[in-house]
């Protein structure tokens, strides 16, 4: 059962920067989605609540044993119910840990501004230090992928490896394709019909996203809560050439956010030592296409760090 905690509901929280559900009525309708795909997941270890400076994060653990555990952020708009496809997998190689991104919809309460990079990466950090002694492997997808990087760049201590998962503003920008559906998709009063066309555009051509309950919690989230991020900034060169840490890159052939072959030439060029793969048959959402496969791919990256 999931436990819900007090969240930023209401026109109140408007003006304050924070991120928050705009109505009542929109924060049942997502608490509902979330707990439908919080009821497809494996078994919930421990569930966590985690005060930071910039509010207090939701955290979960699955699985057993004592080897480093794996981190995962989910991308925009989503939360831990996303893992559905990729937690039985991922378990199988480690413990796993999941949080809900501050600043976005799920189970995060944020409780002061996020202005820039610096501040993305020192809640996480701060979550980090209170969930794990030692440095993490974090598996990131889409802008959890920039946010696993971001905190390599400004807090390396807390990171033991890096896979990413068709993650934008890392090596390169987006589409313009990619920038219509993220205008599109959060404009108030934007038709349910549309909403799930442009989701669809972005998950590969799924007919109904919302059919499923991650289609429903990010459909959601984009109608019925406010964020308010600083803009994405990419690392610089400079700051991605200090990097010292294994990293994984995976990106999708068929994926609206960017290009994903001229995006891993300028991540070989980077970063030489790392790991950049394209996959020819995977849209963005690659995390619920390929689960199996991803989890074998990150076993091996793992199993390789292990050896």
């Amino acid at each position: 059962m999931v436990e819900f905690p007090e969240s930023n509901v209401g026109p109140k929280f408007k003006g304050k920067r924070v991120g928050y559900f705009r109505e009542t009525a929109g924060y049942r309708r997502y608490a509902g989605a979330y707990r439908d795909g919080f009821g497809m997941l494996p078994s919930v270890r421990e569930t966590i609540n985690v005060p930071t400076s910039f509010g207090d994060v939701r955290a979960y653990r699955f699985g057993e044993g004592g080897a480093t555990p794996l981190l995962l952020l989910p991308g925009r708009q989503a939360a831990t119910p996303m893992w559905a496809a990729n937690l039985p997998g991922l378990m199988a190689v480690r413990p796993v840990i999941t949080v809900d991104l501050l600043g976005e919809p799920g189970l995060s309460v944020q409780s002061k501004p996020l202005t820039d990079e610096v501040d993305q990466a020192a809640w996480l950090s701060e979550a980090l230090a209170e969930l794990e002694s030692r440095p993490v492997h974090l598996l990131g997808v889409s802008i959890g992928g920039w946010a696993a990087v971001n905190l390599a760049v400004h807090h390396p201590d807390r990171v033991a490896s890096l896979s990413i998962l068709d993650s934008p503003f890392v090596f390169g920008g987006v589409t313009w394709k990619m920038i219509t559906v993220s205008l599109g998709s959060v404009l108030p009063g934007m038709p349910d019909a549309w909403r799930n066309k442009l989701l669809s555009w972005i998950s590969g051509g799924v007919s109904a996203p919302e059919e499923l309950p991650e289609g429903r919690l990010i459909a959601s989230g984009m109608k019925d809560f406010a964020a308010y991020l600083p803009m994405t900034k990419k690392p610089t060169k400079e700051q991605l050439s200090t990097l010292g840490m294994p990293i994984l890159g995976i990106y999708g052939g068929r994926s609206i956010v960017q290009n994903a072959r001229r995006t891993v030439d300028k991540a070989r060029k980077l970063l030489p030592g790392g790991q950049f793969e394209v996959w020819p048959e995977a849209s963005h959402a690659i995390n619920g296409e390929f689960p199996d496969e991803i989890a074998a791919r990150v076993a091996k990256f793992l199993g390789e760090i292990d050896a």
